[in-house]
């Protein structure tokens, strides 16, 4: 590789994250180049450190296409991510570049680097870009240095993923492929709607399913806007918020609480998120919205409290009861309205067709999405760390609402504060999955996996090393590495939904899997202990 490789970092548009972020990032960018050195390659930053926004990042789309124009076109890049990053600030320059691409994500959970890679990687997968991607500690071992080597020299990395195999080389249960079957054809012919609050957050075009494809399966897109929701929270009595927040209140879930809004989570910011919460079902139910994802991050963020609590209220069966306009009638009574988290439309399609599977089955059909924000070795044991801001379910957690807290966001990411939905998912066996678009194809990745329960202390210690506010997912995926899943999945975002038992949850996810491959979706199952033959 005889040209000097270009180092590009995509950060975030809200400049407090990328102040508070740029140290982490500075150290990351500092290990990859020295290890591209130390083999004997240049290497240089294709854009300077910003004196007066005090952080080197890509922060806009604009400022990403003017760093490429600059770039020579057969130029390698590397693209090191220590942060959540906004892919948008890149892609547009990488759609075009003619060299090799290699994505780099250090193995931390602190702001984080890995779950702004896997969106990079799954972005890049959707535009049916080539690419490279890596991860590692502290970028000086053995998997990370021999692989960086091998694409100076200018071969693409490879990994194994034997773990991945399509769903035509298994034989499905009758009773599950039949179900499944019959779910896809009912969607398809009675159709159903996906209401967007706002389309691509962050810059997530993984998250963003095509018309054409999404029309395929009987699932239509409602667009909607959040200046909609917002004028719809403005209208929305006090009383109503407060018999929101009363119903929590009795169920034993727990606020902590401030009075300085600036750094604490206060009662007025609870009530907006609880008028939040009234208003989406309402909108909803008025476009008859069969599952609803709010953009939050984008406009409501510098309007509104967080949208987090609502989320995961929306995603519980047993949730505050509201009320139509004008005729008592309770919205979606007895039922969960699946959200899905940051307008991600691949979990939104897989969120419907888990909550309609699980439902027919019998099972507590609460699912959610969370990150895959990270995971260590606890007793011999590889344990993921699954966080999300918003979408978890209190069915999710040891103790339900009673094991659930409600803390204040970061004001780096909220400046207005509200509360997140904060609980340890309860051990028990899982379905794992990821619905993503691969260069104009429908793919989906299927699993199945434990939640453990780990000390107190470990879970605090993990906490600590991520977001404490948020909840938290100690998973165990069965028959797939930490390598192996990081180099097949497409996106930030897994879902993950709960079975009875271990062949239950086997059940459903042949079932899932036909419901899948119906819709005409290409399936792939993954790793060991899912049943299938």
């Amino acid at each position: 590789m005889a040209d000097t490789v270009i180092l590009l970092a995509s950060g975030d548009l809200r400049l407090s994250a990328n102040q508070t972020c740029w140290e982490a990032q500075k150290q990351a960018e500092e290990k990859v180049m020295a290890a591209v050195r130390n083999l004997g390659y240049q290497i240089e930053r294709g854009h300077a450190y910003d004196e007066e926004k005090k952080h080197g990042f890509l922060d806009s789309q604009k400022k990403g296409m003017e760093v490429f124009r600059q770039i020579p076109p057969t130029a390698p890049v590397i693209i090191v991510e220590a942060v959540w990053q906004y892919t948008h600030h890149v892609l547009p320059g990488l759609t075009t570049h003619q060299g090799p691409i290699l994505t780099v994500a250090n193995w931390s959970g602190q702001w984080p680097g890995l779950v702004g890679m896997l969106n990079l990687n799954g972005s890049l997968t959707k535009a049916g870009v080539p690419y490279s991607t890596l991860w590692s500690l502290e970028f000086d071992d053995e998997f990370f240095l021999s692989n960086l080597e091998k694409w100076l020299k200018g071969e693409k990395i490879v990994h194994e993923t034997k773990h991945a195999r399509p769903l035509g080389a298994f034989k499905l249960p009758a009773d599950a492929e039949a179900l499944g079957t019959r779910l896809a054809k009912d969607l398809y012919k009675n159709k159903a709607i996906m209401g967007i609050f706002d389309e691509g957050c962050m810059g997530m075009y993984n998250a963003i399913i095509p018309d054409e494809l999404l029309h395929r399966t009987g699932i239509f897109k409602e667009r909607l806007s959040q200046s909609a929701l917002w004028a719809e929270m403005l209208a929305t009595p006090d009383d109503e918020a407060k018999a929101v927040k009363a119903w929590l209140d009795a169920k034993g879930m727990k606020f902590v609480t401030g009075e300085n809004p600036e750094t604490d989570l206060t009662e007025d910011q609870i009530l907006m998120q609880c008028k939040m919460y009234v208003a989406a079902l309402r909108i909803a139910d008025d476009f008859g919205c069969a599952t609803i994802g709010i953009q939050y991050q984008q406009g409501l963020k510098d309007l509104s409290p967080a949208s987090d609590l609502v989320e995961g209220l929306l995603n519980n069966v047993d949730r505050p009861p509201v009320t139509a306009r004008g005729n008592g009638r309770v919205l979606y009574e007895g039922k969960a309205l699946p959200h899905f988290n940051e307008v991600d439309e691949c979990a939104g399609l897989d969120a419907l067709c888990t909550n309609r599977v699980w439902t027919e089955l019998g099972y507590d059909p609460e699912n959610t999405l969370h990150d895959v924000r990270w995971g260590e070795e606890y007793n011999g044991e590889y344990v993921w760390v699954l966080l999300i801001s918003g979408a978890a379910p209190p069915q999710h957690f040891i103790g339900g609402y009673a094991g659930a807290s409600s803390e204040r966001q970061g004001a780096m990411y909220f400046r207005l504060g509200g509360g997140s939905l904060k609980g340890i998912s309860k051990p028990g066996e899982i379905v794992w999955s990821r619905v993503y678009v691969d260069a104009g194809i429908m793919r989906a990745d299927v699993g199945r996996a434990k939640v453990v329960e780990l000390p107190q202390e470990e879970t605090e210690r993990r906490w600590s090393l991520t977001t404490p506010q948020w909840p938290i997912m100690h998973a165990v995926t069965y028959g797939v590495s930490r390598d192996q899943f990081m180099a097949k999945h497409k996106a930030n975002h897994i879902q993950v939904a709960y079975a009875p038992s271990a062949a239950d949850a086997n059940k459903a996810l042949a079932a899932k899997a036909a419901m899948f491959r119906e819709m005409g979706i290409e399936v792939n199952v993954c790793g060991t202990e899912h049943g299938l033959e």
